[in-house]
């Protein structure tokens, strides 16, 4: 795919802002442990809650960037958490940081997370042709994954080295970065979509009932909750059985979790040439099934050696099918989705996950409490499985859902940017 200036200009900005993301992974439960000293109960509930109050704030902000010109949204929430991240290291300088501060700090990085995903995809399907937008989604796929490989490591030396507040510093200055890398894009955004009168529920409601109106969505967005809530529900489980039951070192356990994304990044590039050959809907259909079908490794693992090789494999075929899997889907549902909708439908999405995901942490606890941890991911990896018949197997209508008051037949050609 040729590369015009204005995508490789946001192509930088995202790689730049997840680069950064990736150094500071942990950072925030790390400080209020090492820092301030909180109580186990306070750094576990620290991202939980605050992705649950997060979801919450961002509610009314779907329709209120729908109908904004998406760039200014773009930058103002890089600037948003870029001052959000750059308080901590200089509170914590000043001997003033606490726990009430880190979490406001969660809280606006993931509202500006949710605000930056509904605008950026808007944006970008306004800044490329369709037939452009699966290639560049699966770029921008194989950057994060490079960045989660390389991130990691480099903030743990960071950490090691400065401090944990050294690294939301790096974090903070690389969503700067990003604000600038937007704002250097120089192609003219069109009008935002023409704003109806509606009743305020129809206005805050509008991006579920898109979805779940439009039959291909709607199961794509309960495949998102049932695959993204089991794996997330997994990762604190598999810390328990790998650290306190199976006896593997912790540099085992980073060994579990750091080789593994080698395969997101293997993924991303393998499924341009794989839907090039075989076409979209089969990448979509092969690759999110495959993703499902791996984390009952995490249940049957043993210790030693063996078991190591089985849980970094499982992972393994877990990020290869989701690093292939997440750009096709993602440019699936851009295709499916109005003009007029899009960050409607996006914010929604990201709502959904962050009420999901925690929901699911909790359930996955609880059946380890009644049962025990292996019992409770091999729980997760049956119902996983159920995330497979949750994809479009039926061919697409290309029909936008009725009675939506979108009225797209009766607006002028001017996408959401």
């Amino acid at each position: 795919m040729a590369l015009d200036a204005d995508f490789r200009r946001l192509w930088a900005a995202y790689g730049i802002s997840e680069l950064g993301t990736a150094v500071s992974m942990g950072a925030l439960p790390l400080i209020a442990t090492v820092a301030l000293h909180a109580p186990v109960l306070q750094v576990s509930l620290l991202s939980a809650l605050a992705g649950l109050a997060a979801a919450v704030l961002a509610v009314p902000l779907g329709p209120w960037v729908e109908f904004r010109r998406k760039r200014p949204v773009m930058i103002g929430a890089d600037l948003m958490r870029f001052a959000a991240l750059g308080s901590v290291p200089v509170a914590a300088a000043l001997g003033v940081l606490t726990y009430a501060q880190l979490c406001l700090v969660a809280v606006a990085q993931a509202v500006g997370g949710i605000v930056f995903s509904a605008a950026s995809g808007a944006h970008l399907k306004n800044l490329l042709e369709p037939g452009r937008r699966a290639d560049a989604l699966s770029r921008f796929e194989a950057t994060m994954w490079t960045t989660y490989t390389a991130g990691p490591a480099l903030g743990g030396l960071l950490i090691g080295w400065v401090g944990a507040t050294a690294s939301m510093a790096v974090d903070a200055v690389t969503f700067l970065l990003s604000a600038l890398g937007v704002r250097r894009i120089r192609r003219p955004e069109p009008p935002p979509p023409v704003r109806h009168a509606t009743p305020r529920w129809r206005a805050l409601t509008a991006g579920w009932r898109y979805i779940l109106t439009h039959r291909d969505l709607r199961v794509l967005w309960l495949n998102s909750l049932v695959f993204g809530g089991c794996v997330m529900a997994g990762a604190p489980l598999l810390a328990v059985r790998m650290l306190r039951e199976l006896g593997f070192a912790p540099w085992e356990y980073g060994v579990a979790l750091g080789v593994p994304c080698v395969g997101g990044l293997a993924g991303a590039l393998l499924v341009r040439p794989f839907r090039r050959r075989f076409g979209e809907r089969p990448a979509l259909l092969t690759f999110g099934t495959m993703r499902a079908l791996f984390l009952g490794s995490l249940a049957v693992a043993p210790a030693g050696p063996a078991g190591l090789a089985i849980i970094t494999a499982g992972q393994l075929g877990v990020l290869v099918g989701a690093g292939a899997f997440n750009p096709t889907f993602a440019a699936y549902r851009m295709e499916a989705t109005a003009d007029d909708h899009m960050s409607r439908v996006l914010a929604s999405w990201s709502i959904s996950s962050r009420v999901a995901q925690p929901v699911m942490i909790a359930v996955g606890g609880a059946v380890a409490a009644l049962t025990s941890t292996r019992a409770a991911l091999a729980f997760l990896a049956v119902l996983v499985l159920t995330s497979i018949p949750l994809l479009p197997w039926r061919a697409d209508r290309g029909q936008a859902p009725p009675g939506l008051g979108s009225a797209i037949s009766r607006m002028p050609a001017a996408r959401s940017a």
